[in-house]
């Protein structure tokens, strides 16, 4: 962080971040975007069920305030004039779903996170609507193939399931947003006038928009039985929508909103068709600039909007590949097996051995995103021997960051024809330089880290601070100051990079298919329920004849 000094630094923005594991806000300086100061909460994730991932809207929108209040107060010890904060900026975890009553401004529900598995039963009865069960069929006009993954399947879910939704959607109470849309809509007044909005990016996450007409489609809320009235208008990634309500800020525009990774593609200046980088968060996102002509892909990648900075500015659009798992695969050591107490310690413990030994780990706990889009595999770790131990599977855990990386870089640079050359990166993960290292040698191209990581959050500060009517933050490229940066270069051969990636893909392989069956549900609870033991039998003494060769195979 830049040291402070008081009021001679100009004109300041703040940066809201509110991501799948925390919450954080941040104060740049518009003229030399040097970090202030900031402040970070942990956000819980619930698992009500195995594949369930909900968080509490509620505790989400409390963390922004606390993390306003604790920066502003961090900012007063540095004798920083807080009244220099000009606008405020908004990231966030993309098609994570909310709905929430607009008279009492409760949530009517838990948000589904982008990762809950929930709505696989809603996919596949979706996809009996679709000629030939094509996934694929909407992805002309959405630039996505249909997966439990966006946020149109999770609004059907709740519609479906959940009563309170669908009574206030009867009764005109029901708005929907993803994240950044319960926020504005909170931070703007709520039930008192709240701005009910999104921007391009994050509505391009949901299946219900038409990336080429920047519109809600009326087909497509159609097919999913989504009410329009409940959507937020769409606006541009850098417009005044309208002033914070409450707290230390207020009156100050909310003025920048971007979908987190298209907000690093922004923090990281990638403008220019062609441009890439790719983001370590709890899943991996690897954008690449394609201009402002959406480019389909044929790899299995994703067509996004990447920004719209101003309403009457061009669009961009991006290729992007989804890794559901990545930071996600280190807390699930930490607090799933325990084996780490930090993520710092997991990297000392891959350290301290430098190889897997054979070991290899698929971490498709939401089964597999990009390139498969396989919602039935699931997570393995193979190759275990006697000699095997938790150093190594802590290897195999950043090792299969890596890998995932390189089967998306791969994927994208068949689509765009011209591979990269290196790779600009960010996240929290990037902190880790085993990783960063790891990632050089499997791509066999040099990884180039910006000394400054908070590029998603800058992104969207950038965003806020150039709005019209705010003209704080300059995006004319010649005004960018230099980015100072770490770089990696690859320090093993291309033939043993390409022996651990072939390995890769064979467990990849063996992942597949682990869920096949649909479990039997409760229809009057929705709940997967195991079958009761007395239903396999015709006669209560045919069970007890089970249950004595059962007990008598085990004494023998």
């Amino acid at each position: 962080m830049a040291e402070a000094r008081g009021g001679a630094m100009g004109p300041l923005v703040g940066a809201i971040d509110q991501g799948t594991s925390s919450t954080r806000f941040l104060v740049f300086n518009a003229k030399t975007a040097e970090l202030l100061s900031y402040h970070q909460v942990e956000i819980q994730q619930k698992f009500p069920k195995e594949g369930w991932v909900e968080q509490d809207p509620k505790e989400i929108l409390q963390s922004v305030y606390e993390c306003v209040e604790k920066t502003c107060e961090k900012l007063k010890q540095l004798n920083v004039d807080i009244a220099s904060i000009k606008a405020v900026g908004v990231c966030n975890q993309r098609e994570t779903t909310v709905v929430w009553d607009k008279q009492t401004g409760e949530p009517l529900y838990n948000a589904l996170v982008w990762l809950d598995l929930r709505t696989q039963s809603t996919v596949e009865r979706l996809l009996k609507k679709i000629p030939g069960h094509n996934k694929s069929f909407f992805k002309n006009k959405t630039g996505l193939p249909l997966s439990t993954y966006f946020s149109a399947v999770k609004l059907c879910w709740l519609l479906d399931n959940v009563k309170e939704v669908r009574q206030a959607v009867q009764e005109r109470r029901a708005l929907f947003g993803t994240i950044d849309t319960w926020l504005i809509w909170s931070l703007t007044g709520g039930k008192n006038g709240g701005v009910h909005c999104t921007d391009v990016t994050n509505a391009s996450r949901t299946m219900l928009f038409n990336i080429h007409s920047l519109e809600w489609d009326t087909e497509l809320c159609k097919f999913f039985g989504i009410p329009m009235e409940i959507l937020p208008k769409v606006r541009s990634s850098s417009e005044i929508y309208g002033l914070m309500s409450s707290g230390a800020l207020t009156g100050v525009p909310i003025s920048g909103c971007l979908g987190d990774q298209s907000a690093a593609l922004v923090g990281q200046m990638c403008f220019k068709d062609g441009q890439a980088k790719n983001t370590y968060g709890t899943g991996c996102f690897l954008l690449c600039n394609t201009g402002q002509k959406p480019a389909i892909s044929e790899h299995g990648l994703l067509t996004t909007v990447a920004y719209k900075m101003g309403r009457d500015k061009p669009v961009y659009y991006a290729l992007e590949g989804s890794v559901a798992i990545a930071g996600a695969v280190v807390r699930w050591l930490r607090d799933n097996l325990g084996i780490a107490k930090s993520s710092s310690e997991v990297e000392k413990l891959a350290a301290e051995v430098g190889t897997s030994y054979g070991c290899y780990f698929v971490p498709a706990f939401s089964g597999l995103y990009a390139p498969y889009w396989e919602p039935s595999a699931r997570g393995i770790i193979c190759g275990l021997t006697q000699f095997t131990n938790k150093n190594h599977i802590a290897f195999a855990a950043l090792e299969a960051v890596c890998f995932q990386t390189r089967e998306i870089l791969d994927a994208m640079n068949k689509d765009c024809g011209i591979p990269l050359r290196q790779l600009q990166v960010d996240g929290g993960m990037t902190n880790n330089k085993i990783l960063m290292q790891l990632q050089a040698d499997i791509l066999c191209i040099p990884v180039v880290k910006p000394s400054m990581p908070e590029t998603t959050a800058l992104g969207a500060a950038m965003a806020a601070g150039a709005a019209e009517g705010v003209g704080v933050w300059s995006l004319n490229p010649a005004d960018f100051t230099a980015v100072t940066s770490e770089r990696f270069e690859p320090q093993i051969n291309p033939e043993e990079s390409e022996y651990r990636y072939t390995r890769w893909k064979k467990a990849v392989q063996k992942s597949m298919g682990w869920e096949t069956t649909e479990p039997q549900v409760d229809a009057a609870h929705n709940e997967r329920r195991p079958r009761p033991i007395e239903q396999e039998f015709e006669t209560e003494e045919e069970q007890n004849l089970c249950f004595l060769f059962w007990a008598s195979g085990f004494s023998s």
